[in-house]
């Protein structure tokens, strides 16, 4: 056993102060849908309801190890590594300060407060996140505490190592398959290196969602680069630029183990978890759940295990989770009509809906000429299919329709 699988293991069994193994579930539902033995690695079901309080609790306990007389310590984060943070810092009795940004809902903040109790000082600071770390970062040099990195750090990533270590120790050897979210690359990078540390022949796939594909963009690269973020709806994974220590692990992946997640198609996948499984992810513990239908041929007759990172969901988002997975399915679209001003025309488009579709939405624009007028209109459907029988009709009868629902310039200011 290499210094790596061993340093993984202490972190593995000091851990055991704070919480147990987390649950890895057979799967019934997704085994028999994809016929192979699917295993979920519930970080979901942490303390915090992440993997991140691993990394977290074996940076500070190292930390402390180095240097007894440190009891300051700084992070800045708006997620799930603020929430480990903290728990740790109240269990070690030390004192934290978490930057956060001035943006972050209430609901991570009451969960970080929560977490920390009168350990933790919570300091707003920036509307984005480069604001808050250069902050975090400023406040340490000044005050001589020890800055947490979320993931690019090698204590971190030996602490979320111990997934990987407590997936073989429960199987009592190494599954087939291992599917992963990433995002910075602690956890990526961990878990390859104690399957690599221990001699264990594992396939691996990386799911990171399309909005923020750093590491795609970094193996494009052969070196981390900054990423533009164009949807920030998978917050927990997605990240402008993936971390440098987690590269040099992830360098040797293979571009097609890494896949990209739509992120309409992550909400289908959060509420299925929810309605058939009474499973509550976030949408970057969806994502290696996600990709099993893109992976279903490879993976048939395997053991396969897929890690779900975390639990954190604010169920005000639920309502945008429905939305844009209706639109990835097809049963919701929005158009642009633009309707004769005239009487009787408004209820001459309504007859041409089918007996299940249903208008959810409906909105004047503004008159684009004398005699017509645009309307913003949202229709659901119970068939993805019955919208080409609606756009027949309404072709037929000479009403001019635009579908708008795919267009993100005009989603942002009229959906």
């Amino acid at each position: 056993m290499t210094d790596f699988a061993q340093n993984a293991r202490a972190a593995a069994e000091a851990m055991r102060a704070l919480f147990p193994p987390t649950p890895l579930q057979r799967n019934v539902h997704l085994s028999e849908r994809f016929g192979a033995e699917i295993w979920l690695k519930r970080e979901d079901l942490s303390p915090v309801r992440s993997y991140k309080i691993r990394g977290a609790f074996n940076a500070i306990r190292k930390a402390l190890a180095a240097d007894p007389k440190q009891r300051q310590f700084v992070c800045a984060s708006a997620g799930n590594h603020a929430q480990g943070v903290a728990y740790v810092c109240q269990h070690f009795g030390l004192s934290g300060t978490v930057f956060m940004p001035v943006t972050t809902p209430k609901q991570k903040i009451d969960k970080t407060k929560a977490f920390g109790g009168k350990a933790v000082e919570i300091r707003l600071v920036g509307d984005f996140f480069d604001e808050t770390l250069a902050a975090a970062q400023a406040f340490c040099a000044q005050e001589g505490a020890h800055f947490l990195s979320p993931f690019d750090d090698a204590d971190v990533i030996e602490g979320q190592a111990s997934v990987a270590l407590e997936v073989v120790d429960e199987m009592g050897g190494a599954p087939d398959h291992m599917i992963l979210p990433v995002g910075g690359g602690g956890l990526s990078s961990g878990v390859i290196r104690y399957l690599d540390a221990i001699a264990a022949s594992v396939e691996m796939t990386l799911v990171e969602p399309e909005g923020g594909p750093s590491l795609t963009a970094a193996l494009r690269a052969g070196a981390p680069v900054a990423t533009p973020i164009t949807d920030n709806f998978v917050d927990g994974a997605a990240v402008a630029r993936i971390g440098a220590s987690n590269f040099e692990v992830l360098r040797a992946l293979d571009p097609a183990q890494v896949i990209l997640a739509p992120e309409n198609r992550i909400c289908v996948t959060i509420g299925e978890m929810l309605n058939v499984e009474g499973i509550v992810l976030e949408p970057a513990g969806a994502l290696a759940v996600d990709v099993l239908e893109h992976l279903a041929d490879q993976l048939r007759g395997k053991r396969v295990v897929c890690v779900t990172s975390g639990g954190n969901f604010d169920f005000e988002r639920l309502p945008e989770v429905k939305e844009r997975a209706m639109r990835y399915q097809g049963l919701k679209k929005y158009f642009i009509l633009r309707l004769p001003q005239r009487p009787g025309a408004l209820k001459e488009f309504l007859g041409l809906l089918g007996p299940d579709d249903d208008i959810a939405r409906f909105e004047y624009l503004k008159k684009s000429a004398r005699n017509f007028g645009s309307v913003l209109i949202g229709i659901e459907t119970r068939e993805a299919a019955q919208f080409d029988g609606l756009m027949s009709r309404i072709e037929a009868r000479g009403f001019a329709i635009r579908d708008i629902t795919d267009d993100d310039l005009l989603g942002q200011f009229l959906i």
